[in-house]
């Protein structure tokens, strides 16, 4: 991946113009206003954590970040052209701000009010998960990071507003798994003799154990609202098409066929084991799966040109491989593409799957859409 040295040093300047102009605290009038948003995953949400990491899985520099407004164009770690769905809830949810990274110079004070963002690029459920990048937060990381930021909320408000504030007017975000597969199970060569010893059952079981772990944590640190999102198609991304020769209506079955399995094993988890035991919290299951299928099939009908091509790509024999970056071929009409990269979605995408798990049906999003949840 070709970097500039000083690209490093971007975001520091970016966060602190974007945290200048959207900064405020929710005001006690504002009842229906979201007054935070905690974000936890991977690079479907990152929002520049991997900036301040040594770690081969970065978007620091251009084109990323291109279609985002707040920091006129300029990367800032997102791992899109623009916003990422967490980004895109937490605004029409009335979210004064965005999350603000973890990791970030100006996660302190008051802007944690708003929230903060712990995902990072390539971590997972499982803390092996993402070793292939060198450095990454996987969920017991970002799990302890928020007990940090718990402690913080106790200071600056009190013990008792903190409470009210967390449990009554913040969401919790979960967007992770995805890596599990993509860079654990699945990695050639590397994980071949894991899979000879452990069934995808068992794999699976592991991510379903870890987890229940996790959001149970959470919610010993008072998460009362929960939005988790399930894992996305992905044998249909470009990466995943390039390394298996597919044509453009192929996927691969092998990386679908698990994912749902570990989708079925998480809607069992939260929608009915976590719900009989922690009754006072609210889980949304938010159908990732279906919601990204839909758009890989019928993309037409959403007027993209393709969802089997990236925007941003590289060329030749690493075609699909290597992320966005400087060399990377840049597409003519970004609003026209479902994938930003040979991984992610583009914002145009990401619009498309906010705005079905905010005001969508029981189809995309269980039991109830994210505007419900945020007014419970």
């Amino acid at each position: 991946m070709t970097m500039n040295k000083a690209n490093f040093f971007v975001p520091f300047f970016v966060f602190l113009f974007i945290g200048s102009r959207f900064s405020r605290v929710a005001s006690a009038g504002d009842q229906n206003a979201l007054a935070a948003s905690f974000v936890f995953g991977d690079s479907l949400v990152d929002a520049g954590n991997n900036n301040y990491l040594q770690t081969l899985s970065r978007a620091n520099s251009p084109p990323n970040g291109i279609d985002f407004k707040p920091s006129r164009g300029n990367p800032t770690g997102r791992f899109t052209n623009g916003r990422t769905i967490a980004d895109i809830v937490g605004e029409k949810l009335g979210q004064p701000s965005y999350a603000v990274p973890y990791l970030a110079p100006n996660a302190s004070g008051e802007a944690l009010l708003n929230g903060v963002n712990y995902a990072s690029g390539g971590g997972g459920i499982l803390n092996a998960t993402g070793s292939v990048f060198v450095n990454r937060l996987g969920m017991d990381i970002q799990v302890d990071y928020f007990t940090n930021t718990r402690k913080q909320f106790d200071k600056l408000l009190g013990e008792d507003k903190a409470r009210d504030y967390i449990r009554k007017r913040s969401l919790f975000s979960i967007v992770i798994g995805s890596n599990d597969f993509l860079n654990n199970y699945l990695v050639p060569f590397v994980a071949a003799q894991a899979r000879l010893t452990q069934t995808p059952e068992v794999f699976v079981d592991d991510m379903i154990s870890h987890l229940r772990n996790q959001l149970k944590r959470l919610y010993e640190l008072d998460a009362r609202k929960f939005v988790v999102g399930n894992v996305a198609p992905i044998g249909c991304i470009p990466y995943q098409k390039s390394i298996n020769q597919l044509n453009d209506k192929q996927c691969v079955d092998l990386a679908n066929k698990l994912a749902l399995q570990y989708n079925a094993r998480l809607k069992d988890l939260l929608m009915v084991e976590l719900k009989d035991s922690l009754k006072d919290a609210h889980f949304v299951y938010a159908n990732v799966y279906d919601l990204f299928m839909d758009l890989i099939v019928n993309f037409k009908d959403y007027g993209f040109r393709t969802a089997s091509e990236a925007c941003c790509e590289t060329r030749g024999r690493l075609a699909g491989i290597l992320p966005c970056g400087p060399t990377s071929s840049l597409c003519t009409d970004r609003s026209k593409h479902v994938f930003w990269d040979a991984y992610h979605p583009s914002e145009a995408a990401n619009l498309l799957i906010a705005d079905k798990l905010l005001y969508g049906d029981s189809k995309f999003v269980t039991p109830f859409n994210l505007l419900h949840l945020r007014d419970l």
